[in-house]
């Protein structure tokens, strides 16, 4: 649902050795070069863009592993702000 976004979001913070076109939502973001540093930072771009916050047990290699996992967690923590308000 998000994909796009991320996307966009991946492209600006994420510092892949390979372009974000070239990947499919599935594809490993590591194995695409994404390190620890540029996690955090993708993690705060993320946060900020969609006014959430990342919870501590969404704080896993597998989260962050590729688009569609990030997206299938955007999609939750949206759903919880929207619950909450």
């Amino acid at each position: 649902m998000y994909t796009k976004e991320i996307r966009e979001i991946v492209e600006l913070h994420a510092r892949l050795t390979k372009k974000v076109a070239e990947l499919t939502d599935i594809d490993d973001l590591y194995g695409a070069g994404l390190n620890s540093l540029s996690t955090v930072n993708l993690m705060l771009a993320l946060e900020d863009h969609f006014k959430v916050e990342f919870t501590d047990k969404m704080l896993s290699r597998k989260t962050f592993g590729s688009i569609q996992f990030l997206s299938e967690a955007i999609e939750d923590l949206v759903a919880k702000v929207s619950q909450s308000s």
